[in-house]
């Protein structure tokens, strides 16, 4: 039989987003991969560049719903880099700690996401329920529940209100128990495990080489994460160890995600133990930025985000460039899915966790 290409998307239960992913395949086996992208592209880099510095803090959460915090961090910290701003000191706590429940926030969302895909309702159930009391966090730290506007050049835009600490606290009780429960439902049931174990091993050396970050680097046994090799905020004075595995497939990214939001528990419980409950939590910064360059990079859940700007002088930037993680990922599609079948497209794209949002831009 002839080889043929197959579009999945860009209308696909699998997608996750708005794009297609094109499979050549011979039979059932998949020879060759082509991700097309740019049905959601929005011209973001050029669009903020008509728009004064603040003013780009909310266009930054539009990156991505489900990590829009940390977009806004970065951006932020790019921005300071720029003006020559220092943060306050607890304002870098808070903004770690708000960083750390947006990861778990995120994760869930992919929990929930891959659950359906590889034959499991139930988990995209638990998910969604866990990841509805952090969005009740934010909305009561912020007044949203998706994109937060709550990052600020120079701090945050507000301390947290009565209690919140108290509920955090709770919410972070309950849910170290849901994770066994998780893992009861994916760990020990066969089916799921088929459809993940020894599926599309990827080295350490070919995972860095394609330029991969985030969990899916860390799954190939490659110790690198930004919060470890180039600490920023309060990072390196946190207790904290990083994430890994080593056999580099699709169940090691599924691992790796999961003990990151134990992870990310361990640390906001260490912030709340040693962040200052007084001080400042934000400095002006000057309505325009000196003619000079600013960047600023950190740990998004997805992997490696970064942001550089071009200050000229006025209250808006020159030019603005970001880089996704998943758009360096998902260029690597190929080389995770050649050799493969068809059915185990699902289980391998759901395990990089797709947004589309940040990756077209």
């Amino acid at each position: 039989m002839a080889e043929m290409w197959i579009n999945m998307g860009p209308q696909h239960p699998m997608t996750h987003g708005l794009w297609n992913m094109r499979v050549k395949v011979d039979g059932e086996t998949i020879t060759d991969a082509e991700p097309v992208i740019g049905y959601l592209h929005r011209g973001w880099e050029k669009m903020v560049e008509n728009r004064r510095y603040p003013q780009i803090i909310p266009m930054a959460d539009r990156l991505c719903y489900g990590s829009s915090f940390t977009w806004s961090h970065v951006y932020c910290m790019a921005a300071e880099d720029l003006m020559g701003v220092e943060v306050p000191e607890r304002a870098k706590y808070i903004r770690a700690m708000s960083d750390e429940l947006q990861r778990i926030g995120n994760h869930l969302m992919w929990l929930a996401a891959i659950g359906p895909d590889l034959g499991n309702l139930t988990i995209f159930l638990y998910a969604i329920r866990e990841r509805e009391m952090f969005l009740d966090l934010f909305q009561s730290l912020c007044g949203a529940r998706m994109t937060y506007n709550y990052c600020r050049i120079g701090g945050v835009r507000n301390a947290a209100p009565p209690n919140w600490e108290r509920d955090l606290v709770r919410t972070l009780d309950y849910f170290e128990k849901r994770m066994d429960e998780y893992e009861d439902l994916v760990d020990r049931n066969k089916v799921f495990r088929m459809r993940m174990e020894g599926l599309a091993p990827m080295s350490g050396k070919d995972a860095i080489n394609l330029g991969f970050t985030g969990p899916v680097l860390r799954a190939s046994g490659v110790k690198y994460d930004i919060r470890h090799n180039d600490p920023y905020e309060i990072y390196d004075e946190l207790d904290w160890h990083m994430c890994t595995a080593e056999e580099g497939d699709t169940y090691a990214r599924y691992r790796v995600r999961m003990d990151e939001m134990r992870m990310s528990m361990q640390i906001v419980r260490d912030i709340l133990k040693k962040m200052p409950k007084d001080g400042p939590i934000r400095v002006k910064p000057p309505r325009n930025a000196p003619v000079g360059t600013g960047f600023a990079r950190m740990e998004d859940p997805r992997g490696e985000s970064l942001i550089y700007i071009i200050g000229d002088g006025t209250d808006q930037p020159f030019r603005v460039k970001v880089r996704s993680p998943l758009y360096v990922i998902l260029s690597g599609s190929k080389y995770l899915l050649q050799g493969y079948k068809v059915a185990d497209v699902p289980s391998i794209l759901g395990m990089i966790d797709v947004c589309m949002g940040e990756t077209d831009r």
